[in-house]
């Protein structure tokens, strides 16, 4: 799993982290089970403080995307295989409502009606 940030986004750092894991998590990059990097090793691979990464983790923890273990580290939590699957059904959504000419529009409108 290739993490990046942009120094440069007006995005916090933290928040950064997080959505990368949380793209990783919906494409299948990390499933069920995967172990994180540590938080240590990450900030020092991304070049931010140790703690802009805990508080990502403990974000994404709060989601119920991965659990936080000591001795283990951040695992990912069956909750990821759920958001990955849900993913390939959006992605399969997308191409049918391509393929019948409707507008992004009228997606959302019929996905937000739906919830």
């Amino acid at each position: 799993m290739l993490l990046r940030i942009d120094t440069t986004s007006e995005e916090s750092l933290f928040e950064q982290v997080a959505t990368a894991v949380r793209t990783a998590i919906a494409q299948g990059e990390a499933r069920a089970g995967d172990r994180l990097p540590s938080a240590r090793e990450l900030a020092d691979s991304l070049g931010v403080n140790v703690h802009t990464v805990l508080h990502a983790y403990q974000g994404l923890r709060e989601e119920g995307l991965i659990d936080l273990r000591r001795g283990r580290g951040a695992v990912v939590t069956e909750v990821g295989d759920a958001i990955a699957q849900l993913n390939r059904d959006i992605v399969e959504l997308g191409k049918r409502a391509k393929a019948l000419g409707m507008s992004p529009a009228t997606v959302v409108a019929l996905v937000k009606a739906s919830l």
